[in-house]
């Protein structure tokens, strides 16, 4: 029989690009979720790079890609929103019940579209791969809608519902040449023109050696 420190010695869980930043507010925003009180908290968002105040009614937990978002009802954009763990700088409790949103609401607003930039889902992303990177993808789920078929040349099609396309072109900026945007034009073009940035940047290099 083995031991558990033999057993550990034989098992690697590597978590890969995580951001394994301590979580100082996790309890704050966990009380306040399971007592069902709203919160005051203290945001920075990455995206704008500013800081703001807001009231949030806490809806529920959400572990992505090793990280935590806390899906809440904000009540400074009166609209749902996704705020990361980690970015929050203050959470304070405040004897106010939480505004209460439907599961069926939330989960058609968290669940419909591709990634944790949420929003119901309004387009369709038609992504054609090459047929030797088929066999990795056909096994793969980017999204519980997804709609995938082989084509006649080997290469796979797949289809996936999205509404904001941040992190989907970071998905499919990882599978380089290996994928082609069909559709929408819109997600193309966008594609394309981070492609032709970064040929740029690397012939500028070049140029300067």
């Amino acid at each position: 029989h083995l031991g558990n420190q033999e057993i550990s010695s034989r098992i690697r869980i590597l978590s890969m690009l995580g951001r394994n930043t301590a979580l100082p507010h996790f309890q704050s925003v966990t009380s306040a979720l399971l007592q069902r009180m709203q919160l005051k908290i203290t945001y920075h968002s990455r995206s704008h790079d500013q800081q703001t105040e807001r009231v949030i009614s806490p809806q529920r937990l959400t572990h992505y890609r090793d990280n935590w978002y806390l899906d809440a009802w904000c009540h400074k954009r009166n609209a749902l929103r996704s705020f990361a763990l980690e970015r929050i700088v203050s959470a304070s409790p405040l004897d106010h019940a939480t505004h209460e949103i439907a599961e069926t609401t939330l989960n058609e607003h968290f669940a419909t579209s591709y990634g944790i930039f949420a929003g119901k889902a309004n387009q369709i992303a038609v992504l054609r791969f090459t047929a030797e990177r088929a066999r990795w993808v056909a096994d793969e789920q980017w999204h519980p809608q997804q709609q995938g078929k082989f084509l006649p040349d080997g290469s796979y099609e797949l289809r996936i519902p999205y509404a904001n396309e941040t992190e989907l072109v970071m998905d499919i900026l990882k599978h380089g040449a290996a994928v082609e945007v069909i559709a929408p034009d819109a997600l193309r073009q966008t594609i394309m023109e981070n492609l032709r940035r970064a040929q740029k940047k690397y012939l500028l290099t070049r140029r300067e050696e």
